[in-house]
C-alpha cells in the first residue's frame, strides 16, 4: 500500500473514532438531560402532591344533599354522597371545585333571632369567593352546613390559616375618595359596593375624602406609608393620575433620588368613579367597582409602565399617556364648560375642536424602543434619554419637522368603553415601551374617519397620514410664532392647512392622563418600565358601550 493510501486510511480511522466519540458524548449529554428532566418532573410532582395533600375531610350539606368535602392547601372539592343503585354500582358524579386563591373570606354561620347580634347555634361555614363572568368578577358564596360546633370551628380555623398564606392580600389600606368626580357618586360607590367587601375580607381602612385638587398629593407627601399594605383611589382619571404621581414622587423623596424615578413599595387600587376611567379599564377590562374591589382583596398585582414628563430639565409629572394637538385642545375647551355634564362637555369640545381643526407645527423626535427581549429589565440607558437629539445621541434618535393634527404617547393600551381595544392597542401594560401615534396634516373628513375607527375593531392606523412607532422616549418642540390667535384666524377664514399661531410665551395645552397641563416649551417624555404596581391584571379588550354619537 502506498504512503498516500496509508495516510488516507489513517484519516478515515481517526475520523471514525472522532465520530464515535462525539456520538458517545452526545448520548451521554442526552442521558444527563433526560435525567435532569426526570428529576425536575419528580420534584414538581412532589410539590404538587404536597400542595394537594388532603388537609381536612368531612361531611357537609350543600343545599339539601350531603357531600363528601375535601380541603387541600390549594382547593376545596365536594362530591355528593349517593346510595348504590340496585346493580351495586354507585353513580359517579363530577365533584364541585373552588380554588382557595378565589376565596377572600370565611365566616361561621349561626342561627340568630331578630335583633340578636352575637351568639346563636352553629349552622356551618360560609366561604365568600369570586367567580368570573367575562372580565367581571362577581361575589359568590358557598354554604357548608354542619351543626357540630367543634367540626365547624376546626374547618373555620384551618381555612383562615390557609387564606393568610396569600401574602399579596392587603390587611390595611389608605383610601382616598374624590367626592367631586363625575356625577359625584364616589362616596356612594365606596359605601355601597366597596366597603362591605373590605369589611367581609377583614381589611381595615384609613379614609381621606379629598377637598381640593392636590389634596391627595399633599397627604401622600407627609403620611406614614409603612403601616399600610396598599393605597386605594375612588375617583376618575384625574384622581388616579394624581395618586400615581404622588406614589412615585414619595418613593423618590424617601430614597433621596431626585434624578431617577424609584418604584413605590405600595400597590395602588383603582375604584372607577369617573366618566371614562381609562386606567381602571386597562387593568380590569370593565368599569365596575365590585370587580376592582375583588382584585384588591384577592391581591391580584400587575406591574405597569409609566412615563415621566419634563420640560427644560424640570419634572412636570409622572403619568401613563399624553396627547398634544387635537387631544390637548379638545380637553382645554371642555375644561371651560365644567358646568355641563361630562358627556355633553366632551361632545361639545369634540365638535368645536373639529370645527376649528388646525395642525400644530412642531419638531417631533423619538428614540425607538430596544428589542422586546430586554424590555422587562429596568434599562440603564435612562440617563442617556436626557441627551439632545441633535447632539451625541443623534445616531439613535429620529427627528421629523412638520404639521401634526395630533400626537399621542401612551405606555398603556388606554382601554375605555368608547375604545374597547384601546387608543394604543399595540402596546401593553408592562412591555417597557410606549406607543407613539402621530397624525399628520389632512382634511377634516379624513381625520374624522380616523377617529371613528377607534370605536370599531381596527383600521385606525391604516391611513397614509398616520404613523406609529414603539418608543422609549419622545421629545416634542412646538414651533412658537407671533401673530394671529386661533380665534382670529377662524374669523378671517384661514385655510385648514394653516398651523395654529401662538403668541409669544403662550402655553400649549397637553392632555396628560385626562388632566389639562399647559406647557410653553418643549416636552421630553421618557418610559420607565414597571415603575408602579396596580391591583388588577393584563386585559386585551374592555367592555364597550355606544360611543359618542356626535360624529
Amino acid at each position: 500500500m502506498s504512503e498516500p493510501e496509508e495516510e488516507l486510511q489513517r484519516e478515515k480511522r481517526d475520523s471514525a473514532k472522532k465520530k464515535k466519540k462525539e456520538k458517545r458524548s452526545g448520548k451521554k449529554k442526552k442521558k444527563e438531560k433526560r435525567e435532569e428532566e426526570a428529576q425536575r418532573q419528580v420534584e414538581e410532582e412532589e410539590e404538587e402532591e404536597h400542595s394537594d395533600c388532603v388537609v381536612l375531610r368531612g361531611i357537609f350539606k350543600l343545599g339539601k344533599k350531603s357531600h363528601d368535602v375535601l380541603l387541600t392547601r390549594t382547593r376545596l372539592t365536594w362530591t355528593p354522597i349517593t346510595p348504590e343503585n340496585p346493580t351495586g354500582e354507585a353513580c359517579v358524579q363530577q365533584p364541585g371545585v373552588v380554588l382557595l386563591q378565589d376565596v377572600f373570606a370565611v365566616k361561621v354561620k349561626r342561627r340568630r333571632a331578630a335583633g340578636q347580634e352575637s351568639g346563636g347555634p352553629v349552622l356551618g361555614v360560609a366561604l365568600f369567593c369570586c367567580r368570573r363572568r367575562g372580565r367581571r368578577l362577581e361575589e359568590d358564596t358557598l354554604h357548608l352546613h354542619n351543626a357540630s360546633a367543634e367540626h365547624t370551628h376546626t374547618w373555620y380555623n384551618t381555612l383562615k390559616e390557609l387564606l393568610t398564606g396569600f401574602s399579596s392580600r392587603p390587611r390595611y389600606l389608605k383610601v382616598f375618595i374624590n367626592p367631586s368626580s363625575h356625577k359625584k357618586e364616589a362616596v356612594h360607590i365606596y359605601r355601597d359596593h366597596v366597603a362591605p367587601l373590605f369589611k367581609m375580607a377583614d381589611v381595615r381602612t384609613d379614609i381621606t375624602v379629598t377637598e381640593r385638587k392636590g389634596h391627595a398629593l399633599s397627604v401622600m407627601k407627609e403620611c406614614k406609608l409603612d403601616e399600610y399594605d396598599g393605597v386605594v383611589c375612588v375617583g376618575g382619571d384625574g384622581s388616579v393620575a394624581e395618586l400615581c404621581h404622588a406614589l412615585v414622587l414619595r418613593a423618590q423623596l424617601d430614597a433621596d433620588s431626585p434624578e431617577k424615578p424609584v418604584k413605590p413599595v405600595l400597590p395602588l387600587g383603582i375604584i372607577p368613579a369617573g366618566s371614562t376611567d381609562v386606567v381602571s379599564c386597562s387593568v380590569h377590562g370593565v368599569r365596575d367597582p365590585v370587580t376592582a374591589a375583588l382584585h384588591i382583596v384577592l391581591g391580584h398585582l400587575q406591574q405597569v409602565d409609566m412615563c415621566s414628563f419634563s420640560s427644560l430639565g424640570q419634572l412636570v409629572r409622572f403619568g401613563f399617556s399624553a396627547m398634544f394637538g387635537f387631544g390637548g385642545r379638545s380637553l382645554a375647551r371642555a375644561e371651560k364648560k365644567r358646568w355641563m355634564s361630562s358627556t355633553r362637555r366632551r361632545e361639545y369640545a369634540l365638535v368645536k375642536t373639529l370645527a376649528r381643526l388646525r395642525p400644530e407645527d412642531c419638531q417631533l423626535s423619538f428614540l425607538p424602543a430596544k428589542s422586546t427581549t430586554n424590555l422587562f429589565v429596568l434599562r440603564d440607558e435612562d440617563q442617556d434619554l436626557d441627551q439632545d437629539p441633535g447632539t451625541e445621541g443623534e445616531e439613535s434618535w429620529t427627528t421629523n419637522q412638520g404639521l401634526y393634527l395630533s400626537i399621542s404617547i401612551m405606555s398603556i393600551p388606554c382601554l375605555s368603553p368608547h375604545a374597547p381595544q384601546g387608543l394604543a392597542p399595540n402596546t401593553s401594560l408592562a412591555n417597557g415601551s410606549a406607543a407613539l401615534i402621530a397624525v399628520g396634516n389632512t382634511s377634516r373628513s379624513e381625520f374624522i374617519k380616523h377617529l371613528k375607527r377607534y370605536s370599531s375593531s381596527s383600521g385606525q392606523f391604516s391611513f397614509s397620514f398616520v404613523e406609529t412607532h414603539t418608543v422609549s422616549a419622545v421629545r416634542i418642540r412646538p414651533r412658537s410664532l407671533t401673530g394671529l390667535s386661533e380665534e382670529e384666524s377662524e374669523e378671517e377664514g384661514e385655510s385648514k392647512t394653516t398651523p395654529i399661531i401662538q403668541s409669544e410665551g403662550a402655553a400649549f395645552p397637553w392632555n396628560i392622563d385626562g388632566e389639562l397641563v399647559e406647557i410653553a416649551n418643549e416636552v421630553l417624555i421618557r418610559v420607565h418600565p414597571r415603575l408602579i404596581t396596580l391591583y388588577g391584571e393584563e386585559v386585551d379588550e374592555a367592555e364597550s358601550i355606544i360611543s359618542c354619537s356626535c360624529i
